[in-house]
């Protein structure tokens, strides 16, 4: 029998204030707290003494703003009437909480079993109740004996995402039982075999028959048993599973149920999956025996509305469904694990698990006593609650973290630990630990970073530009080579692979950031205010930028969408790796504000064609065909020749004839097979080479944009490709080419010439001016301030100067060696024809080409340095254009510049 608690209860706090809540609930979902202050990280009630009800008018920059805060104990008091029935064991269940301690009438409450952060509270009243009795729960937000930074920093707690929330949350009732009942059923599939546990609880001695019956069986198993007075957990390995039962498997939710009873005393039923998850005899990831290529995505808690996790399967089935759209099939859950309706919605749609303990350590972890009894309980308790869930394969210990010698012979000890519990699932002492500076640990199943020592294992990191540096020199290759995919993590393998024979996948890969969608800010209606959305939208308002934005918003979103998607095809080009992890689809609110996502905050699709779920799933998928392009950017009559590689990590080989098609828009300019005109087969589980292919491009007398296609079987895909004809850059006489803006220039100017001035992209010859790169800014600058921060190209692709140069409006891959240069710091957000777009933290006004009249003649200005790349078939053919620009009646630029002004922005 279950009697649900939900309800009106009452709610004391240490300052004397009395409240009423709705249960199950929080303090913030009740409107019960004090204001969010942002000159406190954390917000201790008691290092804020009085300050904590004073009205707070400072505005949050960096994350979300809760509406109302707090942080200790707090009481959550309730009148109970229930009376149970005679002869019955009685429990206080509550889901989720923090720290829970229970009164009745005063009377302190021992936990029935251990608990966690992650899993339920369970407290026995057996004899207590009356009819008439007051039930106080103290749930205590502070963690009390507790590793406090540890957890407060994990995205189990942190105010940057979930909050640090204090409630009741989930299922919160009272649980009538027999004198003898099983609490718990756990089910661990071996291949063909069945492991069960059950934990049995009697009063008094027992003897009796234990049944298990399933569908999923042979036949029944049937055991006599014999229990004295207590707690006991019984073990039986090998029970035979039928050849017939349906295996568990990625978007194939199917589950069995598994029954046990001891005659009509007591009965239990659970689902559970039948799987195995493993890695072969290379070191390669397997789910049920067959190689699969993990697509992760990373989870850390945004919960806008409500601050918590929602705790019904409802609305992980949508959430999950969400991601399983834009190709996701595993989620990493940073720094917490989610409640048992996330593990029930995996299970049914067939999506791969990894949650992690509530740690986030980048110093000391497991150092302490405290850290060590904690995490060691949090794990038992995880993998004996989430035990029956086949979505669950991986589990670590946390994020980021650093320890020394005794720290990780801790995790070592809990590695082992964790493989006694429980042997079907896969265990790592962390995610990124030491960020890979120190290598792998031989003894976790799987090794996930950004590195490897020195190697790297993901193509952008936190080094992007900066002042310091040199261009093209940093962050991770794709800012530091010229664009191909040829580019794969081979290397890194081979060095890794001497050490570790285990799967590998990427970490947090991605981190492009996103230019935020300020309609986002009339959805927010909860327990959160957008505040730091604000702050930059009215930023935004005061330099003028509004009528620009949407379209600077889709720029952002589309160069970050095409970085992606190189990160992902260098991966699958990497036949070792295992898998990658992105950070990520959704927006992060917090870090000073985040916002790297296809979807916002609210995990809604960003209302963009770059946010198109179709568009990622392109490319992010277990079937595709890879061409390996030495080069975006050809000239006229060049043959293309790349190599062919099918990635095939399906459930089904992928047979037919290998073809392509050539297009120019609509026109099929070339088409044909690859290799045998005869059908292939490309087995699931390998990365398959193919074939070269080779075409000869046609002698085109303007740039052209070209797609190639390329098909097997239900698979395709398309890369871009431009075409460039050889042309004379001379200059024409009737222009001045100033690298600097000297008297020449100004004379030019005043006499009604044309000036363009292309100095050197260095910052010696443009004093006014910052160092670009080619992707967006890397997570925020709020996090690593030493970067640039700017944020790609916005360009005018209607200008007149484009006529023969295909552009999009957006920086494309033909953009890379102009986009890695530097952009003029202006006085004004003057119209550009390329306009460099900045980081929401400065939205300096910027531009790579700018043209203006000044006096009575007219400039140019790039900064981009075209002459020192004329290597560049690109770069060749826009300084040509430019040129044929400047001699052309279309060159009769709007702005007006007077030329003190033009002096500012050349660095005279």
């Amino acid at each position: 029998m279950y009697y649900s608690l939900a309800g009106k209860w009452k709610v004391a706090l240490p300052d004397g204030s009395s409240n009423v809540a709705e249960i199950p609930g929080t303090l913030d979902t009740n409107a019960i707290g004090h204001a969010d202050r942002p000159d406190t990280t954390y917000h201790p009630d008691s290092d804020l003494g009085n300050k904590a009800s004073e009205e707070v008018e400072e505005k949050i920059a960096t994350r979300f703003r809760r509406k109302h805060t707090f942080e200790g104990p707090a009481q959550f008091v309730y009148r109970c009437d229930f009376l149970p029935e005679k002869n019955k064991r009685v429990f206080l269940e509550v889901e989720r909480a923090r720290c829970l301690t229970l009164f009745v009438d005063g009377k302190e409450i021992r936990p029935f079993a251990p608990s966690s952060l992650s899993t339920p509270n369970l407290f026995e009243i057996t004899g207590l109740l009356t009819g008439d009795n007051e039930l106080v729960l103290v749930s205590d937000n502070s963690y009390p004996g507790l590793p406090y930074d540890g957890i407060i920093q994990s995205s189990a707690a942190t105010d940057n995402t979930q909050t640090n929330w204090n409630g009741l949350i989930g299922k919160v009732g009272i649980v009538c039982l027999n004198q003898t009942f099983i609490k718990a059923l756990r089910a661990y599939p071996h291949q063909s075999k069945l492991s069960v546990q059950l934990d049995i609880v009697t009063t008094s001695d027992f003897e009796g028959v234990l049944n298990l019956h399933s569908s999923a069986l042979v036949s029944d198993f049937t055991t006599k048993v014999k229990l004295k007075a207590g707690i006991h957990t019984l073990s039986f390995s090998d029970i035979p599973l039928s050849d017939q039962a349906l295996r568990w498997d990625e978007y194939e939710g199917h589950l069995h149920e598994l029954s046990a009873d001891l005659g009509d005393i007591a009965n239990i039923s659970i689902n559970f999956g039948i799987r195995t998850i493993a890695s072969d005899d290379f070191g390669r990831l397997t789910l049920n025996g067959r190689r699969i290529f993990l697509r992760s995505e990373t989870n850390c808690a945004v919960f806008p509305e409500t601050g918590h996790p929602p705790m019904d399967v409802n609305s992980w089935l949508d959430m999950l469904t969400i991601l399983q759209n834009y190709g996701v099939n595993m989620v990493r859950f940073h720094s917490w694990c989610p409640p048992e309706a996330a593990f029930v919605a995996a299970d049914q749609l067939g999506i791969l698990m990894q949650p992690e303990l509530s740690y986030w350590d980048p110093q000391n972890a497991f150092s302490s006593k405290e850290s060590k009894q904690y995490y060691r309980q949090e794990l038992e308790q995880i993998l004996n609650h989430y035990a029956n869930h086949p979505s669950f394969v991986m589990l670590t210990f946390g994020n980021e973290l650093f320890s020394d010698h005794n720290g990780h012979e801790e995790m070592t000890n809990l590695l082992n630990h964790a493989r006694q519990i429980d042997s079907t699932r896969l265990f790592a002492n962390g995610s990124n630990v030491h960020y890979g500076r120190e290598g792998s640990d031989t003894a976790s199943d799987f090794y996930t970073s950004g590195n490897f020592y020195h190697h790297k294992l993901r193509g952008a990191f936190a080094g992007n530009k900066n002042e310091n540096q040199e261009p093209g020199r940093v962050g991770g290759y794709i800012n530091q080579q010229y664009p191909n995919t040829l580019t794969d993590y081979t290397t890194t393998m081979d060095a890794l692979l001497k050490e570790y024979q285990k799967p590998v996948f990427s970490f947090e890969v991605g981190q492009f950031e996103v230019l935020p969608d300020f309609d986002e800010i009339q959805d927010f209606h909860g327990v959160t205010i957008p505040e730091n959305y604000q702050l930059i939208q009215e930023k935004v308002q005061k330099k003028g930028l509004m009528p620009t934005w949407k379209q600077r918003v889709a720029a952002t979103g589309e160069l970050s969408l095409l970085a992606y998607r190189e990160e992902v095809e260098a991966v699958l080009r990497t036949e070792s790796m295992s898998g990658i992890s992105l950070l990520s689809l959704q927006d992060f609110p917090g870090q000073g504000t985040a916002l790297v996502g296809m979807l916002n905050a609210h995990l809604e699709a960003k209302p963009f064609e770059f946010a198109l779920a179709e568009r990622f799933q392109s490319f992010f998928k277990d079937q595709l065909p890879l061409v390996l392009l030495p080069k975006y950017t050809y000239t006229s009559n060049e043959e293309l020749i790349a190599e062919v590689k099918i990635a095939n990590y399906g459930k089904n080989d992928l047979v037919g004839i290998l073809t392509f098609e050539l297009r120019n828009g609509k026109e099929i300019v070339g088409k044909g097979s690859i290799g045998s005109t005869e059908k292939i087969t490309c087995p699931k589980g390998t990365l398959s080479n193919i074939s070269t292919l080779k075409i000869k491009l046609a002698d085109y007398t303007v740039a052209t944009r070209l797609d190639l296609r390329i098909m097997l079987d239900n698979s395709e895909t398309t890369y871009p490709i431009w075409v460039y004809p050889e042309v004379v850059t001379d200059l024409p006489d009737n222009i001045y080419e100033a690298r600097s803006l000297d008297a020449q220039a100004v004379e030019v100017l005043n006499n009604g010439g044309t000036v363009y001035f292309a100095p050197d992209a260095t910052k010696e010859a443009m004093p006014s001016s910052v160092v670009t790169q080619f992707t967006t800014d890397f997570w925020s600058v709020g996090t690593f301030p030493s970067q640039s921060g700017t944020m790609g190209q916005l360009i005018d692709a209607d200008h007149p100067l484009f006529d023969r140069f295909p552009t999009e409006t957006h920086s494309n891959w033909q953009w890379w060696a102009m986009a890695s240069q530097r952009a003029f710091k202006l006085p004004d957000n003057y119209p550009a024809i390329i306009t460099e777009m900045d980081s929401y933290a400065y939205l300096r006004p910027l531009a790579k080409l700018i043209e203006f009249r000044c006096g009575e003649g007219r400039i140019l200005l790039s900064s981009m340095g075209l002459h020192n790349l004329q290597k560049y078939p690109e770069a060749a053919y826009l300084q040509a254009e430019i040129y044929r620009y400047l001699s052309s009646e279309n060159f009769n630029p709007q702005a007006e510049i007077d030329l003190k002004t033009l002096a500012q922005i050349c660095g005279k």
